[in-house]
């Protein structure tokens, strides 16, 4: 037996079940309430049955991003044009829907000025950034920056996320396209661009999510994920290079900080490429892998990440966390099957 059929089968027999294209289907029933995945003080339990929506009346197709806005509530955005955005409370109600005209839907960043929500889009397919108040209403749209020379046509600018400083500044990684990192000033004006298709320190393959990292108030910085080469990359605000950390057999999304950790969803494990999958994975203030629901416990040989493996098909292609107050962790998926969001209670 190789060693992935072998982790699957054990993963599964603790878990009660055999693998099987039913797995989706068989963690939605209420005999899986109780388990439990993670690792070390990041352990979580599964609900499978979040946020799950009459399909006819509010569907969704890829799940792309979520984020907690100032009253609570939790945002999710979908590429699905019949209602881009779902709006729901903690416990899974349906609040309300809005956004009929985002085909590309990827990236979804809360941004708060003078105690008001707003929302940055990130839309692929119309390769623009959208800036809207938190129920709808268009700030303002931004098309590729074609004055910074890195573009020949809109159709090369595939704009996948978005972070915000306290100024008002944003940078927008075009994750699907060129591969730069451009910087805005609040106005929507220009102010720098780095980065570049490549595998060098400074450049990316698949720029796929960023965020600004204020751990550390007096040096805040970049964290950009170079999801292909399985790697997380931090810059400083002016673009300039500082390091490189290796999350081998981890195609990371972007990174989202909650306190002291970095939250990632995994879209899929390298142990199974071309299967529904994936994981998610919590780094540490020290950057340090402490733990992997979904997939084997973080472990470390001379200070170096050993390979990460799929352990259970539990999600289907995760693509992005948002994390709340009480530490509970919600999951969004890609190409799930039109599946709602997984809730995992902090335990």
């Amino acid at each position: 037996m190789n060693r992935r059929k072998f982790l699957q089968q054990t993963s599964f027999a603790s878990l009660g079940i055999l693998s099987s294209p039913m797995y989706s289907s068989a963690f939605k029933t209420d005999s899986y309430k109780d388990v439990i995945i993670g690792h070390n003080s990041h352990q979580y339990k599964v609900n499978m049955n979040w946020g799950n929506l009459n399909p006819k009346n509010t569907p969704v197709k890829d799940c792309h991003e979520m984020v907690q806005d100032s009253k609570g509530r939790i945002v999710l955005l979908t590429n699905h044009t019949k209602n881009n955005v779902i709006i729901y409370d903690k416990s899974g109600k349906l609040l309300e829907t809005w956004g009929t005209s985002f085909p590309g839907g990827h990236g979804l960043t809360l941004v708060k000025e003078n105690g008001e929500d707003f929302l940055l889009i990130t839309d692929y397919e119309r390769h623009q950034i959208i800036k809207t108040t938190i129920d709808g209403k268009v700030v303002f749209e931004l098309d590729y920056p074609a004055e910074t020379g890195k573009y020949n046509n809109k159709d090369e600018f595939k704009p996948t996320e978005t972070t915000v400083l306290d100024n008002g500044d944003f940078y927008v990684a075009d994750g699907y396209g060129n591969q730069y990192i451009t910087h805005y000033n609040h106005k929507g004006e220009i102010q720098n661009i780095f980065g570049g298709r490549g595998t060098e320190n400074g450049q990316f393959l698949n720029a796929h999510g960023i965020c600004l990292d204020d751990r550390d108030k007096s040096n805040p910085t970049l964290l950009i994920s170079a999801r292909e080469l399985n790697i997380l990359k931090r810059f400083d605000l002016k673009g300039n290079y500082i390091e490189s950390i290796p999350v081998p057999g981890a195609l990371i999304c972007r990174p989202v900080i909650h306190k002291n950790d970095i939250y990632f969803a995994v879209l899929k494990s390298k142990e199974a490429p071309n299967s529904d999958s994936g994981f998610l994975l919590i780094m540490d203030e020290n950057n340090k892998v402490v733990s992997c629901p979904g997939a084997t416990a973080p472990n470390y040989k001379n200070n170096k990440l050993n390979e990460l493996y799929q352990t259970i098909r539990l999600f289907q292609y995760p693509h992005d966390v948002c994390i709340d107050e009480d530490e509970n962790v919600y999951v969004a998926q890609w190409n799930s099957g039109q599946t709602y969001p997984i809730k995992l209670t902090r335990v």
